[in-house]
Formats: C-alpha cells, sequence, structure tokens
C-alpha cells in the first residue's frame, strides 16, 4: 500500500507533495535537522492531507494530478 501526501508549513504558507509507503516516517525526515533538501528551508511540517492508493503506480499517477495546476488548486481549497 502507498499513500500521497500533502505536507504544509504553515510559517511560510507552503505545500510539498509526495507519496510513500510510510507517510509518518517521511514527515519526520522531512523535519529533520540532518534534512539538506528544499523541504528543510521552511520547518515544520504537518500533514494535511494523505490518500491511500494500492500500488506505487497509482500513487505517482496522483501525485502528478495533484502537483498539476488544478490539482494545487483542490489542495489550497482544502487549507482555507
Amino acid at each position: 500500500m502507498y499513500f500521497v501526501y500533502v505536507l504544509y508549513s504553515s510559517d511560510y504558507d507552503k505545500i510539498y507533495i509526495g507519496y510513500s509507503a510510510n507517510p509518518e516516517a517521511r514527515l519526520k525526515a522531512h523535519n529533520d535537522n540532518r534534512n539538506k533538501g528544499w523541504t528543510a528551508k521552511y520547518k515544520p511540517w504537518i500533514i494535511k492531507y494523505s490518500e491511500t492508493l494500492y500500488t506505487k503506480r497509482e500513487a505517482l499517477l496522483r501525485e502528478k494530478q495533484l502537483k498539476s495546476f488544478r490539482g494545487r488548486e483542490f489542495i489550497r481549497s482544502l487549507l482555507a
């Protein structure tokens, strides 16, 4: 089983969309002080939304949809 998740940084009003088999572990990694990626600049992150999918392929497709303009509109509507 895989999950597509949306992280939100309220301090910076930023969203991050990803997929994982273990979203809680990914959240921990994004908030970890050793993280040197893009998400390191906008900590702390919280999970605002997630969907469960059965295959990695489904998760990748859904992640791509959520990263589209319409997908980001959908996510922003959830945050309002």
